[in-house]
């Protein structure tokens, strides 16, 4: 797997290098910026690309604005973003309506090299990757009203680990439940959240399927 990385810390970037080389990751490019990260990669792109949230010039939301530049521009290339705090509405804006290929991780988290390059390889493969706690601030933030009254506390749960990303078979490993018990619970979220969970032939396409609906009921309901 080829990666480039967009960082502005010299020393963090450093270290995320080191980090993935020693998992025999090739590192193909670095730079401070987005802009010359995109400038690097653009006659020959990585597998994935690994971006800061905060980049000169604004430190705000560059991370975000040279993910959606990357995707259009090389819709093939996974895109995993990283960030030192929990900002639900940035996580909202990166994923868009379009959340294939694409992560949001706090940068506590990836420090373990395993956890790194299983978030990398699951963009890489066009799944959606997202911050454990990231999604419990959404789902919390949720149960402060009556969204998400109907669910169960073990709904719940499931509905976190599917929004993560994670199929019927890794939640079911996660919580220790039978896989049939996890595509009941499944079933209960979709109906009691009135999403319709159509079923598709193609498992990683249905997995995905299953995120962006997630995500979708999540944005819709964000407070104005």
């Amino acid at each position: 797997m080829r990666v480039a990385i967009a960082e502005d810390s010299g020393i963090f970037r450093q270290a995320l290098v080191t980090l993935l080389a020693t998992a025999g990751t090739d590192v193909i490019a670095s730079a401070p910026t987005g802009d010359e990260l995109i400038t690097r990669i653009s006659s020959d792109p990585p597998d994935v690309v690994l971006l800061d949230l905060h980049m000169p010039p604004t430190y705000t939301n560059e991370g975000v604005l040279a993910a959606r530049h990357i995707k259009q521009a090389h819709p093939g290339v996974g895109v995993l973003v990283l960030s030192a705090y929990n900002e639900t509405p940035q996580a909202m804006a990166l994923f868009g309506d379009r959340a294939q290929g694409l992560g949001y991780l706090l940068k506590d988290h990836v420090t373990d090299v395993d956890n790194l390059r299983s978030a990398l390889e699951r963009v890489h493969r066009g799944e959606t990757v997202i911050d454990p706690l990231v999604v419990a601030r959404l789902v919390d933030s949720r149960q402060r009203g009556n969204d998400l009254h109907a669910l169960s506390d073990r709904e719940k749960d499931v509905l976190a680990l599917m929004a993560e990303g994670h199929s019927n078979v890794g939640i079911g490993r996660r919580l220790h439940l039978s896989h049939r018990t996890v595509e009941d619970h499944v079933r209960a979220i979709f109906t009691k959240l009135g999403i319709n969970d159509t079923r598709e032939s193609d498992r990683r396409g249905q997995d995905n399927k299953r995120v962006l609906a997630v995500l979708a009921w999540l944005r819709s309901t964000q407070p104005t």
